[in-house]
């Protein structure tokens, strides 16, 4: 109870700073999705990881390429985020690519940690205790007391560097360690007295297809500190040389040390990179000329109060705080992947570089995650950088001869189902978002939808998974056991979702002028049919012979699902939702379907496929139920406190289905443009978008108790469906919604 008070303390005094400042800033708690999910929906339908956000406090600026982090778990194995809530121990800050919210790897990372009294270099010696009441988390700042050593530690930082600063309570012997994270007892560090450097890399892996193979980069740092020290070393598994470099040791690291005044500040600098040591001495030099720290957090502060600042709502401010958290989560990745001066290591190459002339390259797509709301929320709100996004997938693609499925790590991965890449591209497309060789995009898109790779790029990530029984049968039958994949089987998912990507590049061909190309990816955009059993009104395992899989019940997680139940997965049909429904009996059938769903509580938002459900009563009679369902999640399935989050927030796609429902819609079907309309969270929202144009949604209540649409208005123009095009919101305008 006493946690809970001061956590509630904490969140009600950013309220007020807010009130006091007009700051965006401290209605962000970073702490949200550290600790396990409390929500309903996770409690029963979550198991293992899945009951955990795997967000981390994330220090930098939106899309950077680093990001900061206390440290409480040291590896960087799958599904371990560098943070949790619950720990005790903190070991170090760490310079991170953790994707946040994932159940991925961190990759290519490296850890400070500050000390006094004398020289510890094994984790269990140095990992101290520290107190979340002694601890500050904001997305431009982290401070927390390391009461063990009698030190305020403290740091900022930007899209490639970063700005720490350790304040003595004591005068003590000072040690500064700098350990790559290898797990593969990889890496190297180097200590530079003259420069007052210490400098090294830690060699990226892939996991998913070609696990544990070189990723063909590494992480690069260059940690500069301020003042010269007295002491140096390098150390592996506790034992310390006095040598000035070390090389591929497990657990190794090199420190320095001096003896600190009380009161000292000791800072230091670090600039990170992808591409070499030299690099991140330049990122650094190109980003922080300072050692104050409250110069570097400023310009941090900046950029994410405009990044905030695009959506303004009005309310209660619980709500704006569990908004504005989400907003922050939203816009961590894809990550910027090149240095200040264009240079990036090529996409699933060993150790080879390009450079861009303008823009910047991004990776670590969650693709399966994130093209159904995150990127659809980025080309409303960013999509300039949305056009670079594009630009860097059609490079990939080049890069290694096919369009990746999950791009992460700079790797083809094969992760998860589906071919979304092709969905996100369309999606961009057919909302104007068009600065980018289309047709070298097309024709790799349209590669991934025809053809196989070779066995060994095939067996290295390349292609869709399963594409040969698909184009075959129309559907994948069980006999295929999907065997090179990490995900194995789940072949009714597969099937469902290649039907939508399907219906992605049919759309992009039509626009390109490929006609046969459109009508024949049209008409494979209507295979979720041979997946859908009539007899039972679900989806259902097929074998070739057209025979059904048994025993069957839809509500028990099954092997040809992904993450999920049959149940669960018969609505993911974005782009043909009255052909769902007339499988089911016409608009009253679906009702009735989504009505069993959320009365039996099988709905679970902490999974993504089920994200556009809550919205699908918009396409039958009873648009009001919507509204209901949406009211309930939002206020059920999210929170300010630690636990907040219903599940892995994969990349932001979580909080983006948040954002976008508080805003009073969601882009059920991304590719169409079209929004699908409910009751906002808030009565006033603003969207800030490009060239000075903006979007007001203003809700009406003739009473308190009033809670269900009666019309919206565009422009003052009646509405005749509760939706709405992109291509109408792109020129801004007004959306007045009235309740009854």
């Amino acid at each position: 109870m006493k946690k809970c008070l001061l956590i509630l303390l904490a969140f009600g005094w950013s309220g007020m700073l807010h009130a006091q400042t007009g700051s965006l800033l401290p209605l962000v708690q970073p702490l949200t999705g550290t600790a396990n999910s409390t929500t309903a929906a996770a409690l029963k339908h979550g198991a293992g990881t899945e009951r955990l956000a795997n967000t981390i406090p994330a220090v930098g600026v939106p899309f950077g390429m680093t990001q900061w982090t206390p440290q409480t778990r040291t590896s960087e194995q799958k599904c371990l985020a560098p943070y949790y809530y619950k720990d005790t121990l903190l070991s170090g800050f760490r310079g991170s690519h953790w994707l946040s919210g994932s159940c991925t790897q961190d990759y290519g990372s490296v850890t400070i940690m500050p000390l006094t009294g004398h020289l510890r270099t094994r984790v269990a010696d140095f990992a101290t205790t520290f107190s979340h009441r002694q601890e500050t988390a904001a997305p431009d700042y982290y401070r927390v007391q390391l009461t063990q050593y009698g030190i305020t530690a403290e740091m900022t930082a930007l899209a490639r560097s970063s700005l720490l600063q350790f304040t003595l309570q004591r005068a003590d012997s000072f040690y500064l360690l700098v350990m790559p994270n290898s797990d593969q007892q990889q890496g190297f560090v180097q200590i530079d007295a003259q420069r007052q450097e210490i400098s090294g890399y830690n060699p990226a892996h892939r996991i998913y297809q070609g696990w544990g193979q070189p990723a063909g980069f590494s992480g690069y740092f260059v940690v500069q500190v301020e003042r010269p020290f007295s002491v140096k070393g390098t150390f592996s598994n506790g034992d310390v040389y006095t040598t000035d470099s070390l090389g591929n040791r497990s657990r190794l690291g090199a420190y320095i040390g001096f003896k600190a005044a009380a009161g000292e500040r000791v800072r230091i600098r670090v600039g990170t990179s992808f591409t070499s040591i030299a690099a991140a001495r330049r990122n650094l030099q190109a980003e922080i000329n300072t050692w104050e720290l409250a110069v570097v957090r400023r310009q941090c502060a900046r950029t994410w109060e405009s990044a905030l600042g695009k959506i303004k709502v009005a309310g209660d401010s619980t709500q704006q705080r569990i908004f504005y958290t989400a907003l922050y989560h939203s816009l961590q990745h894809p990550r910027t992947f090149n240095d200040a001066d264009g240079a990036y290591p090529r996409f699933a190459q060993q150790y080879r570089q390009a450079r861009l002339g303008s823009g910047n390259y991004y990776d670590d797509f969650s693709m399966w995650d994130i093209y159904r709301a995150q990127l659809p929320l980025l080309e409303i709100l960013d999509p300039q950088r949305v056009n670079d996004m594009v630009r860097s997938l059609v490079r990939k693609g080049q890069d290694g001869g096919w369009l990746p499925i999950f791009p992460c790590w700079n790797s083809y991965t094969g992760a998860m189902i589906g071919d979304h890449a092709t969905a996100f591209i369309a999606s961009a497309w057919q909302k104007g978002i068009r600065q980018y060789d289309a047709e070298a995009a097309y024709a790799l898109m349209r590669r991934n939808a025809f053809e196989t790779p070779a066995r060994a790029a095939y067996v290295d990530g390349k292609g869709r998974r399963a594409l040969a029984s698909y184009l075959r049968y129309g559907y994948i039958p069980l006999e295929d056991s999907v065997p090179d994949a990490f995900h194995k089987k789940e072949q009714v998912s597969r099937t469902l979702e290649y039907a939508y990507d399907d219906y992605a590049l049919a759309l992009m061909a039509k626009a390109l002028g490929k006609q046969a190309d459109h009508k024949l990816l049209l008409q494979r955009s209507r295979n979720y049919r041979h997946v859908f059993d009539t007899a039972t009104g679900f989806v259902r395992g097929r074998y070739a012979n057209g025979g059904w899989y048994t025993p069957f019940d839809p509500d028990k997680k099954m092997p040809f699902i992904t993450e999920g139940t049959p149940r669960q997965y018969t609505f993911y049909v974005p782009h043909d939702i009255p052909g769902l429904a007339a499988l089911m009996g016409g608009q009253a059938g679906l009702e009735t379907a989504l009505d069993s769903l959320f009365a039996k509580g099988e709905y679970w938002h902490g999974n993504e496929p089920g994200h556009q459900v809550p919205f699908l009563y918009n396409y039958t009679a009873a648009p009001w139920k919507t509204q209901r369902e949406v009211r309930r999640i939002l206020q059920e399935e999210y929170a300010d406190g630690p636990g907040g989050l219903s599940g892995n927030d994969d990349a932001g796609q979580m909080s983006a289905w948040y954002v976008f429902a508080a805003m009073g819609m969601y882009p059920v079907d991304p590719v169409s443009g079209a929004y699908a309309l409910c009751v906002p969270l808030f009565d006033q929202v603003t969207l800030q978008l490009p060239d000075h144009k903006k979007v007001s949604i203003q809700v009406h209540r003739p009473n308190p108790a009033a809670a269900y649409i009666d019309h919206v208005t565009w422009n003052g123009s009646r509405l005749g469906s509760l939706f709405i095009a992109h291509r109408q919101l792109a020129p801004g305008g007004r959306l007045e919604i009235w309740l009854k």
